[in-house]
């Protein structure tokens, strides 16, 4: 396992190359403190895993992230840092990182955390973990209600083969009524027709 260790704290750098260079199967191809000299050096270096830190001077951890996914889209990216509010978290995960461990875990949780990412794995510190599952479940919270009761009422009407007329009818509005109700549902949900709104809603959970 070959890993590259960006880290401006240059004391907590030189402790990351001794631990882990001491473990049999890794091995440290590059140690820097800044991002800039970290991706000057990822061909010469071709690491596995990039263990980065995010506040980092000048080029911040992320930009540093999405760079190198750019140039080695098969590399693995665990993040190891202090910070762990919402917004950093998820633009980490969004530039392209699969692990995210806060600096505080041992160093055998940090060394089991980096083969776990190595053999497929997106280790994380359980509340980093706890808060991506909380965004998820608030998204599909979201989602369930993206739809208003009458417009719910109306795309299962269309999922069941009823014509604008037999929905005007039986729910007692105008055709034009109707007509814009499936028009708002189709903007809401970024569908093109009848069958591309059907399936999206039912991937969202809303029928």
């Amino acid at each position: 396992m070959r890993i590259m260790i960006v880290e401006d704290d240059e004391l907590l750098l030189q402790v990351l190359k001794l631990l882990l260079d001491g473990e049999k199967d890794i091995e440290v191809v590059g140690a820097y403190s800044t991002a800039e000299e970290a991706l000057a050096s990822l061909e010469k270096d071709q690491p596995d895993i990039l263990l980065v830190d995010l506040g980092l001077p000048g080029m911040s951890g992320i930009e540093l992230i999405r760079k190198t996914k750019e140039k080695m889209k098969d590399i693995e990216i665990m993040v190891h840092t202090i910070y762990e509010d919402r917004d950093r978290v998820f633009s980490a995960i969004r530039a392209g990182a699969t692990g995210y461990i806060l600096k505080g875990a041992s160093p055998r949780e940090l060394i089991e955390s980096l083969h776990n990412l190595s053999q497929g794995g997106a280790p994380m510190t359980p509340r980093i973990a706890r808060a991506v599952i909380r965004e998820f479940q608030d998204d599909a919270i979201k989602e369930e209600y993206l739809l208003t009761p009458r417009e719910k009422e109306i795309l299962v009407c269309v999922e069941r083969g009823y014509t604008y007329k037999e929905i005007a009818a039986k729910l007692n509005i105008s055709i034009h009524t109707v007509h814009t109700h499936i028009k708002n549902i189709y903007e809401k949900l970024h569908a093109k027709d009848r069958r591309d709104a059907l399936m999206k809603a039912r991937k969202k959970g809303i029928i």
